[in-house]
C-alpha cells in the first residue's frame, strides 16, 4: 500500500484487508449468536461476550502495534485486517443498543446493563493493553 496522499478507504490493498477480516469476525459473532442464543426480551449475552472480548483484543493489537513500530507495512496490514476488520464485524454497538431497549426486565435494569456493558468494554480494553505491552516486551527482550 502505498503511502501517498490517498485516504485509506481509497487504497483498494487496505479496503480488501478489512473486507477480509470483517467477513472472518462477521461469522465469528454468528457462531456466538449460534452458541448463545437468547429469547427476546431476554438479557444478550452473546452480544456481551463479542462486544467484551472484541474490546480486549482491539486494546491487545493496537498497544502491541503502536510498540512495536510505526503504522506502515506488515503492521498495517495487521491492523486492517483484525482491527478494522475483524474486530470491527465481530463487536456490534447496533445489536447492543437494540438489545438494551428490548430488554424486558424494566428501564433501570436496561441502563444498568448498559452501563456494566460499557465500564466492562473499558476494563478489558485496558487489560488487552497492558496484554499487548506485555507481549511486545517479551519479543523485544
Amino acid at each position: 500500500m502505498p503511502d501517498d496522499a490517498r485516504p485509506a478507504h481509497r487504497h483498494p490493498r487496505a479496503v480488501t484487508l478489512v473486507a477480509l477480516g470483517g467477513a472472518l469476525g462477521a461469522v465469528a459473532r454468528f457462531g456466538v449468536a449460534e452458541a448463545l442464543p437468547h429469547a427476546y426480551g431476554d438479557v444478550a449475552w452473546a452480544t456481551f461476550v463479542v462486544n467484551i472480548a472484541g474490546a480486549f483484543v482491539l486494546g491487545c493489537l493496537l498497544e502491541a502495534l503502536t510498540r512495536s513500530g510505526p503504522d506502515t507495512g506488515a503492521r498495517r496490514s495487521v491492523r486492517l485486517v483484525l482491527g478494522t476488520g475483524f474486530c470491527g464485524a465481530f463487536t456490534t454497538y447496533s445489536t447492543f443498543a437494540h438489545d438494551i431497549v428490548t430488554l424486558d426486565r424494566g428501564f433501570g435494569v436496561g441502563v444498568g446493563w448498559a452501563a456494566l456493558h460499557v465500564t466492562c468494554g473499558l476494563v478489558a480494553a485496558a487489560f488487552g493493553a497492558v496484554a499487548g505491552a506485555a507481549a511486545t516486551s517479551r519479543r523485544r527482550a
